[in-house]
């Protein structure tokens, strides 16, 4: 399989893997999401902003689902994404991190 062939199954695994465990969520916490779940969201993008290596004109995006948090967005390097990862692991209440965290393409 080619490099792009293989960096589209991998996009799309994550993508399924996020949207089962946010299915699950959605079963045990209902439509407004688990209790907290706000909080550690908030908490998160607190941290992010803290970091100016992540902002823009990166981008990422914070969602929390029974107390697992889900980075969605584009950031310029792997490092990058790294340090985002190690920082929404540091907030309270946090049981785990799914980061879906795109590196931009600079394509020659």
């Amino acid at each position: 399989m080619s490099r792009p062939g293989k960096l589209q199954a991998l996009t799309f695994a994550v993508i399924i893997t996020g949207t089962l465990a946010g299915c699950a969520a959605y079963r045990k916490c209902g439509l407004s999401g688990c209790a907290g779940d706000a909080k550690i969201t908030t908490a998160v993008e607190a941290l992010l902003d803290q970091h100016p290596a992540l902002g823009p004109p990166d981008m990422i995006r914070v969602q929390t689902l029974d107390r697992v948090v889900y980075l969605t967005g584009q950031v310029s390097t792997g490092l990058q994404r790294q340090i985002a990862e190690s920082v929404a692991l540091q907030a309270p209440g946090v049981a785990r991190v799914v980061n879906s965290i795109a590196e931009t393409y600079e394509g020659r």
